[in-house]
């Protein structure tokens, strides 16, 4: 699972934890995008995103907070990460690139994207009212990789190419809220862990 993480909150571990359920998974990467290539520099230093994710998933065992795209040098590509898990794991064991309704819609536009398919199954966090249950909503390559990769839920994967879409518990947090609420001094409180608002506190980060 990557992002920028910026900062790490209750919506991306809740996220983590049902997919990991659903699918069986023995671990989750959290991996913070170094220089994410899609947008702007984030807000946040790479090591404090790091450090706040690392915060955040202590304690449960499951989660692992990997530094590797804050350790390259060259922008974040996905498909550079997933060669190097997929290096590391072999080509028989699965592995799952979980993502969110919007970042998936936006998959044609990463880097070498249709390669992903051959690296790892993609699993997509719907939400209710998300754009990817409107009609249209979908661009047409990405619509005709759907249609020969979804499966359904519960149903067996191979190592890479399969998609799965499958709906989460609503949380409507948002990264963007959380940093407006603590440029202002408000209280972000049972939004993100209290390990990373300490931490948050104590680098006088977003204010």
């Amino acid at each position: 699972m990557g992002g920028t993480f910026d900062p790490v909150h209750y919506g991306h571990l809740r996220l983590a934890e049902e997919m990991a359920e659903c699918l069986d998974l023995a671990r989750v990467l959290f991996i913070p995008a170094g220089q994410p290539p899609h947008r702007g520099a984030p807000r946040t230093a790479a090591e404090h995103r790091l450090e706040m994710v690392r915060r955040a998933v202590a304690g449960n065992p499951r989660f692992v907070a990997d530094a590797r795209e804050v350790e390259r040098a060259a922008p974040s590509y996905t498909v550079d990460t997933l060669t190097a898990l997929r290096a590391e794991l072999g080509p028989e064991r699965p592995l799952w690139l979980l993502l969110g309704a919007d970042a998936f819609l936006g998959l044609p536009d990463w880097h070498r994207w249709r390669q992903l398919f051959e690296l790892a199954n993609i699993v997509v966090a719907d939400r209710p009212g998300s754009p990817a249950q409107h009609a249209g909503a979908m661009p047409e390559a990405l619509g005709r990789e759907v249609a020969q990769r979804e499966i359904a839920d519960g149903a067996a994967a191979g190592p890479a190419g399969a998609i799965l879409r499958r709906r989460m518990t609503p949380l409507d947090i948002s990264a963007t809220a959380l940093r407006g609420i603590l440029a202002r001094r408000g209280s972000a409180r049972y939004l993100l862990p209290d390990a990373v608002l300490d931490y948050i506190h104590g680098q006088k980060l977003y204010t």
